[in-house]
């Protein structure tokens, strides 16, 4: 039984990634602001303090009068709680407030380790801790002058920072409550918001496995990829749509090219045996209809064939050289009846005589099936064109009528079983419709170029190119043997 709710669905993902999110980021803050602070106060203190005697050494250093120094002095002390006392041999002149009896200790204990520092350094740091205050100080004591006649005492109270701690924790607390409150509504309205148009596309592409191919999908929500997908789905509806009613055309038009000759064999054969079995002419006559009837049938199931193996991959090729002129000659030839009976007129253009590499059966199956397509939607003028030319390393060659043409947005689809054109691409009654199909698929399997042109009211041009057979090493005792491959 399925449950209500899905811990797999993008909501609850999102519900769990802003949830993550949030208690991350508090607890960097609970870190830092408690266990950083009580850790590295001191440390961060005794640094900043170690920074202003540096620069209260320059400023003396640099100062020309007592006012360019204490000026300078009060800006660098201005934002910190540092008492500094500055002393002319022994003698204060100069404290920055009028504390002095609150580090009374610290001071006479500063003066005492730099007296006995002193001449071997020329300033000390050190940390004491007074009974006096019950707190602890930091003190830097130097020298400001090479004569040690100067000396500064600079005092940074490390002052207890649990108190400090408390407070903040309480802080913590609420701002803690108040973040996962708001990272909880936010991550519920961030998955509705994303979920839903995937929710939307999900339920029509339920209706489109279902067969309603007609569905769209809408374009316009917020994010990029969704409405890519989207729009892949609209093409996967109408390839889909297309592809059902291409099905349904293929089995009626199967249907009746079967029934067809079926019904001719079956009403022929009952003619001999009821009518014609006793008169010799028109039991030949009947016989042959019955033939031919059956060749049709052959005809139609050896493309079928064709083209299964061909598209399942089963079908071999005799891979060889072969003349390309010798090719269409061969093929040719059966039309110089057609010609003189029909008044076609084919002319073959080729200059050069060139070997190529491929299966020259399936490859005359390929100049027959667009010559015979040519002859069918040739034009008024009866003319065909076959031109044949070398460029480079592959021959290019083409089928050109001068019939109505075909319409630029059919072009794509004429290579399909069955397709029927608007304009003139019609199945003939004794063509099995696969001609194209069969084409397409065996110069796939030559991994050949090819295509079709074409221009309402002025005809119709299908090519395809082959490699030229490389020119024979010319080996004691080599031949060229049949290379047999499988696509």
């Amino acid at each position: 039984m399925n449950s209500k709710f899905n811990f797999k669905s993008v909501r609850f993902k999102i519900w769990i990634y802003f949830l993550v999110i949030v208690v991350v980021i508090l607890f960097l803050n609970w870190f830092l602001q408690i266990f950083f602070m009580n850790n590295y106060y001191d440390k961060m203190k005794i640094i900043s303090s170690e920074k202003k005697a540096a620069l209260i050494t320059d400023v003396y250093n640099n100062s020309d009068n007592r006012k360019e120094f204490i000026d300078g002095i009060q800006d660098i002390l201005s934002s910190d709680d540092i008492y500094l006392q500055i002393e002319h041999k022994g003698n204060p002149v100069y404290s920055s407030d009028s504390r002095t009896e609150g580090y009374q200790a610290e001071l006479d204990q500063a003066r005492d380790s730099l007296n006995e520092a002193a001449p071997n350094k020329s300033d000390i740091a050190l940390t004491l801790v007074t009974d006096k205050t019950q707190r602890e100080t930091w003190v830097y004591a130097g020298y400001l002058d090479a004569s040690h006649d100067t000396a500064m005492y600079l005092l940074s109270p490390l002052y207890p920072v649990g108190t400090t701690v408390e407070i903040m924790q309480n802080q913590l607390v609420y701002i803690t409550l108040g973040s996962l409150i708001f990272g909880l509504l936010f991550a519920v309205y961030a998955s509705i918001r994303i979920a839903r148009p995937i929710d939307d596309i999900n339920k029509k592409a339920k209706n489109l496995a279902k067969g309603d191919y007609g569905i769209t999908f809408p374009t316009r929500y917020s994010y990029s990829e969704i409405n890519e997908l989207a729009q892949t789905l609209n093409k996967a509806s109408s390839e889909l749509e297309r592809s059902s009613n291409l099905q349904r055309d293929i089995v009626a038009n199967v249907s009746h090219d079967l029934r067809t000759p079926l019904t001719m064999v079956k009403s022929y054969a009952e003619m001999i045996r009821d009518l014609s079995g006793d008169n010799p002419e028109k039991r030949n006559a009947h016989l042959q209809i019955i033939i031919d009837e059956a060749d049709r049938l052959n005809s139609l199931v050896n493309d079928l064939m064709t083209l299964s193996d061909v598209q399942a991959g089963t079908l071999q090729l005799n891979i060889e050289r072969f003349s390309i002129k010798g090719l269409f000659d061969s093929v040719l030839q059966p039309y110089g009846v057609l010609q003189q009976k029909e008044g076609y007129s084919i002319v073959f253009n080729c200059r050069q005589d060139v070997e190529v590499i491929g299966d020259s059966e399936r490859i005359k199956q390929v100049v027959a099936n667009l010559l015979s397509n040519a002859v069918k939607y040739c034009g008024d003028d009866k003319k065909i064109f076959i031109n044949v030319k070398k460029w480079g390393k592959r021959v290019h060659c083409e089928v050109v009528d001068h019939g109505p043409g075909i319409k630029a947005s059919e072009l794509p689809y004429i290579w399909e079983r069955y397709y029927k054109s608007s304009n003139n691409h019609v199945r003939a009654s004794k063509s099995s419709g696969l001609g194209l199909s069969i084409v397409k698929e065996i110069l796939i399997a030559h991994n050949a170029r090819f295509g079709v042109e074409s221009k309402m009211g002025r005809g119709t041009t299908f090519w395809f190119e082959l490699e030229v057979a490389p020119e024979p090493k010319a080996s004691k005792g080599s031949r060229h043997g049949l290379l047999h491959r499988s696509h």
